[in-house]
Order: structure tokens, then C-alpha cells, then sequence
């Protein structure tokens, strides 16, 4: 399969958090022109922070899309010229207020590419302890929650979490292997 030859781009709308851009495309297959709306956003991050005692940090904050107060990990958009690693260490720090010893990449996704141009990169970060306030932006309201970790697997099935790229991070972090498992005490 080849790669569709695109035809041209217009911006239809700039909504602070993303752009819509209207973009014509030739199929490969029919040479038919085909259009497509695309929501170009910057990269975001996640966090998957975990203490020195096998907690995980969340936070619980309103979604404007479902109305719904979520439980979720940190994370957020990447500034213009930031690195994923220096985002997800502000992120981390902005939400909670804490800080980790060390960081991981755990890789990155692509979160609905049928409409949507970017990426998330999703990190684990270890030794995570409270150094600060949170410094939220105008627009949240968010709570720090610890938890067992090994409660995780069961806020995910009962749906308690369900925001769908917290749950990526959760299973990339789960397919990184021993090296990134978290070791529970007996």
C-alpha cells in the first residue's frame, strides 16, 4: 500500500489546544480526490509516577468532552520546543507537585491517527516524592491521589479508569519487562 499524494491544506479553525485543517488527498487505488479533516495538535505526554513505597501518584480532574470527574495519571502538551522528557517532568511537577529520582520512556503512541497528527509519549517515573505545591493552570481543578500499585489492574477493570491513553501507559509500562515492573513487598 502507497502513501496517499496530498493535494493541499487550508486551515478551517484554531481552537487554542488544536487546529482543524481541511486537506485534499488522491487515493492511490481510484484517483478519486478524497478530503479529510485533520485536528493538527502538539505532542502530549503522560506519567506513570511511581513512589519509593510501590504507590502510584494519580490525580482526579473534570473533562470538559464527557462532563465526568476522571481518575487518571499526570500529563499534558508539550510546549513548542520542549523535549517530551522536560514536559513530562514539568507536567509531573505543574499537577502534583512531585518529583522523581529517575525516568524512563516507555515509548510513544499515536492517538487517533484517522484524524489526529500527533504523538504521545508516554514515561514511568520512579522514586516519585512531594516537593512542592501544585501549580495548576486557570482551567484545572485537580487532586493528587496515592494508591497501591497493585490496585491498578483493578481500577482499570472496574472502570474506575478510563481514559484510554492512561491505559496505554499502563500496559506499556507492563510490556517493558522486569526492568521497568514494579517489585512488590512481601
Amino acid at each position: 500500500m502507497s502513501a496517499w499524494k496530498k493535494l493541499g491544506s487550508e486551515a478551517i479553525g484554531d481552537f487554542r489546544i488544536f487546529k482543524l485543517l481541511r486537506e485534499r488527498f488522491v487515493s492511490p487505488r481510484t484517483g478519486a480526490e478524497v478530503q479529510a479533516v485533520i485536528a493538527d495538535s502538539g505532542d502530549w505526554v503522560n506519567v506513570v509516577a511511581l513512589t519509593h513505597d510501590d504507590r502510584i501518584v494519580l490525580i482526579r480532574q473534570f473533562r470538559f468532552g464527557t462532563e465526568q470527574v476522571t481518575l487518571e495519571i499526570p500529563g499534558g502538551i508539550i510546549d513548542p520546543g520542549e523535549a517530551p522528557l522536560f514536559a513530562a517532568q514539568r507536567e509531573l511537577l505543574e499537577e502534583t507537585g512531585y518529583r522523581a529520582d529517575s525516568w524512563q520512556e516507555l515509548g510513544a503512541v499515536e492517538p487517533n491517527p484517522a484524524f489526529m497528527r500527533n504523538r504521545l509519549h508516554c514515561f514511568v517515573a520512579r522514586g516519585c516524592q512531594r516537593v512542592a505545591d501544585q501549580a495548576q493552570d486557570p482551567g484545572e481543578a485537580i487532586s493528587v491521589e496515592l494508591r497501591p500499585f497493585r490496585e491498578v489492574d483493578g481500577l482499570v477493570a472496574s472502570g474506575e479508569i478510563r481514559h484510554a491513553l492512561v491505559i496505554v501507559a499502563l500496559h506499556l509500562l507492563a510490556l517493558a519487562g522486569p526492568r521497568s515492573s514494579v517489585v512488590e513487598q512481601p
